[in-house]
């Protein structure tokens, strides 16, 4: 593939981004650097019944579902996000003239959540089947298989914003080859799957010892002898 650079913000010369690191990027940029970056990876039941749930989504094919043709394990790829990697499903709408317009479906375990993570890598795919079909992409889907149901995503102006801010986040990363520092949040950090790799609240606790056993020290330390620092000993300069 061509190498990035054609937007600004994305380095000439980058290997291309897995459309996956948004979603990961989104969520915490230092969990997407310890996965794409370091190599990182560790297990949990959440990881663990997606991989399940995208061995199934991910066998490449096409075949026809109710009159709407759909292509599955479709690879993808902008070269002016420097993107590139495989959307689940990919359903082609056609539209009264006899066109298809690109609907992107992509597969998530449990439901929807309250950050955008999943809408941002489901945008990706769109901005890259923008890119290859030369045609707007203006809706998709998230099918969660807790609810089984399909959340439909517009893909507006906020949301693509999001998600080319996101990349060229993510382009800088791998430009770097800087891992950002960790940042404890309870809400994201218990549900990290690298929370015993990335140690979050390590620093957090190192500083706070530290802190304490500086006071402790300067408690301990024998107090100054006020008329021996007021007065030179004899025989000083």
């Amino acid at each position: 593939m061509p190498a990035g650079g054609d937007t600004p913000g994305l380095p000439a010369g980058s290997e291309p981004i897995p459309l996956s690191a948004l979603q990961h990027a989104v969520y915490c940029l230092r969990q997407a650097a310890l996965i794409h970056l370091e190599r990182l990876w560790e297990e949990n039941r959440f990881t663990a019944e997606g991989q399940v749930l995208h061995q199934v989504a991910d066998k490449p094919g096409g075949r026809h579902v109710r009159g709407v043709r759909r292509q599955m394990a479709l690879p993808l790829a902008s070269l002016r996000l420097n993107l590139s990697g495989v959307a689940d499903v990919v359903e082609f709408h056609r539209q009264p003239d006899g066109s298809e317009v690109p609907f992107p479906v992509e597969f998530k375990r449990g439901k929807p959540k309250s950050h955008r993570a999943d809408e941002v890598q489901l945008c990706a795919q769109a901005l890259c089947l923008e890119e290859m079909f030369d045609k707007p992409v203006p809706m998709g889907a998230l099918y969660y298989a807790e609810t089984r149901r399909r959340t439909e995503v517009a893909f507006d102006a906020e949301l693509r914003g999001l998600t080319e801010e996101t990349a060229r986040a993510l382009a800088g990363i791998f430009a770097s080859e800087q891992t950002p520092p960790a940042r404890y949040k309870a809400s994201l950090c218990r549900a990290c799957s690298l929370i015993e790799i990335c140690r979050p609240r390590a620093g957090e606790r190192s500083a706070r010892a530290f802190r304490r056993r500086l006071v402790e020290d300067l408690a301990d330390a024998p107090s100054a002898d006020p008329e021996a620092s007021a007065h030179p000993r004899e025989g000083g300069a």
